[in-house]
């Protein structure tokens, strides 16, 4: 049997610790060579530290080591026996808010911490909403350093009472968020249960991430399949032989099942599902595939199969919240490319309406430009229309990147829709 896969990212401000529980996470679950073990050792050494600094394992830039802050976003792969785990450990400081938003925007669960000593502070609040708008499911809450203010109860009550608020402002179910108290330093609660916290009758750490349910909505949403490659084998026997491959963004699909291809609108059944082990009964979500069509329909890269029966709408007007990476502003009516899915077309910026402002959580009138970091409403047209979903029902077809045409370099990172709109305004 194979065991499933989490993604999760962590979040929070700077020196509230990250890298350093990231760095727990793997060394206690034996997730690093040994030779990068004894590297760590002797850089400690030559800090004057006594023990490992665990968080030059994650900090793997030189201007990160130099300054002692995560600047880029750090991916770090581990397994344990009961699952295996993709790990984005992101900035903590405010003006990497951009990576913050690359690094969660796969998550199915983000770990969110806070100082013991601190409490909820201003980027707590910045990295909850961002968290909230690109629809992370699930929240850990890890309270860290409390061997700082001897493992008291009451801090870990009252950080949790304020955070559970914001929470539910947010959107966020009770549910949906987990407080656990942790010494990132000491281990306490990481990957095993401390003795120093006997009130304290949850779930470790790692033991939450080992439990917690992995199906998003993505498995439970209309069927979705950007296609991304068209096969045709050059061998004379398969000459009639024309497959679709891809990746499944949402649902399942299964032979029998009534597609329709996007944005053209033909209609036609799935003959079979294909991999290289074999055909399947049925595909879901993350599974890349080959799908073969009952008719013979012109498809090419760029084209998305759907349920016909819940089809996404096709548009070249898109009401849109984006979240600006370039240093160079954004302008309206500037000329961009839009990458959605597989397919890469030009689009032109209308009206910036609305921006957050990332001190009071609130969108408000936006100024003429956008600049790093910043997060707006943006109106955007495209030269074709694209199948799309709001980005709170499907997030793989309801997200965007904005390119820059001469160098190709990404500049936005957009959500169709306007997610956190009634939340936030």
């Amino acid at each position: 049997m194979t065991r499933d896969l989490l993604r999760f990212a962590t979040a929070g401000s700077v020196d509230d610790g990250k890298s350093t529980l990231v760095g727990r996470l793997l060394y206690d679950t034996k997730s690093v060579l040994a030779d990068q073990i004894e590297a760590v050792q002797r850089a400690s050494v030559d800090k004057g530290l006594a023990t490992p600094d665990l968080s030059l394992l994650v900090d793997g830039l030189r201007a990160e080591r130099e300054q002692g802050i995560t600047i880029d976003v750090a991916y770090r792969y581990f397994s344990t026996p009961r699952r295996e785990f993709v790990l984005a450990d992101t900035p903590g400081h405010v003006q990497y808010t951009r990576n913050t938003v690359t690094g969660a925007s796969t998550a199915e669960l983000a770990v969110l911490l806070v100082d013991a000593r601190n409490g909820i502070v201003a980027q707590t609040r910045r990295h909850a909403a961002v968290l909230a708008l690109l629809r992370v499911p699930r929240l850990v809450l890890a309270i860290n350093k409390i061997d700082l203010v001897d493992h008291d109860e009451a801090v870990l009550t009252a950080i949790g009472k304020d955070f559970a608020g914001l929470a539910r402002s947010l959107g966020f179910s009770e549910d949906a968020v987990v407080t656990i108290p942790v010494s990132a330093l000491a281990g306490d609660n990481v990957v095993e249960r401390s003795a120093r916290t006997p009130w304290y009758e949850g779930p470790t750490l790692l033991g939450h991430l080992e439990s917690v349910p992995v199906v998003g909505p993505e498995v439970r949403a209309p069927f979705r399949m950007p296609v991304q490659y068209v096969i045709r084998p050059r061998r004379e026997e398969l000459h009639d032989y024309r497959g679709y491959a891809g990746q499944v963004a949402s649902g399942t699909v299964a032979p029998g099942d009534e597609v329709v291809v996007l944005p053209g609108g033909r209609r036609t059944t799935v003959a079979s599902v294909e991999t290289a082990d074999g055909p399947l009964q049925s595909a879901g979500a993350g599974r890349s595939v080959t799908v073969l069509l009952a008719d013979d329909i012109d498809i090419s890269r760029g084209d998305l199969l759907a349920a016909a029966d819940d089809p996404p709408r096709v548009t070249d007007q898109l009401d849109s919240t984006l979240c600006w990476l370039a240093e160079k502003p954004l302008r309206p009516g500037a000329r961009l490319l839009l990458k959605h899915g597989t397919r890469t077309t030009q689009v032109m910026v209308g009206a910036v309406t609305e921006r957050l402002d990332t001190e009071t959580l609130r969108f408000g009138p936006s100024p003429e430009q956008l600049q790093i970091n910043d997060i707006a409403h943006v109106a955007l047209r495209t030269a074709d229309p694209l199948p799309v979903d709001e980005y709170a029902d499907i997030r793989a077809t309801g997200s965007f990147l904005l390119i820059d045409p001469p160098t190709g370099t990404t500049l936005g990172a957009g959500l169709v829709g306007l997610p956190l709109a009634d939340a936030l305004s």
